[in-house]
């Protein structure tokens, strides 16, 4: 139901807002973003990149969270029924996860991209 997803993404904005400390911004057509830091490729090309975003899809809402952080695997085990892609965790709706759990994740992922990007 598109209701149902325009309230969860609005909860999302807010959960990621408030670990970001950053407003949502759009990343391309359909990739809200927030806060940004210094991306470095192997090739050494630098470039500013979201520290953390969402994308409301067709199937899902597909959560850009960086995945490297410890205590990552555990945190997944007690968020619920999502699936994971390729750089991304999508979920159906924010009724299927446990939203504190969902809230650690964010703010482990935000505070694991900004300490890689000293």
């Amino acid at each position: 139901n598109d209701d149902q997803v325009r309230k969860d993404c609005w909860t999302i904005v807010e959960i990621m807002q408030k670990a970001t400390q950053a407003k949502p911004e759009m990343w391309g057509s359909n990739i809200v973003g927030f806060g940004s830091y210094p991306y470095k490729y192997a090739s050494g090309r630098e470039l500013d990149w979201m520290l953390i975003a969402f994308a409301p899809r067709k199937q899902n809402i597909a959560l850009y969270i960086d995945a490297g952080f410890e205590g990552y695997d555990a945190l997944l085990a007690k968020l619920g029924k999502h699936a994971c892609g390729k750089s991304c965790l999508n979920i159906k709706r924010l009724s299927d996860i446990h939203l504190p759990t969902l809230k650690k994740l964010v703010n482990e992922s935000v505070k694991h991209k900004l300490r890689k990007a000293q």
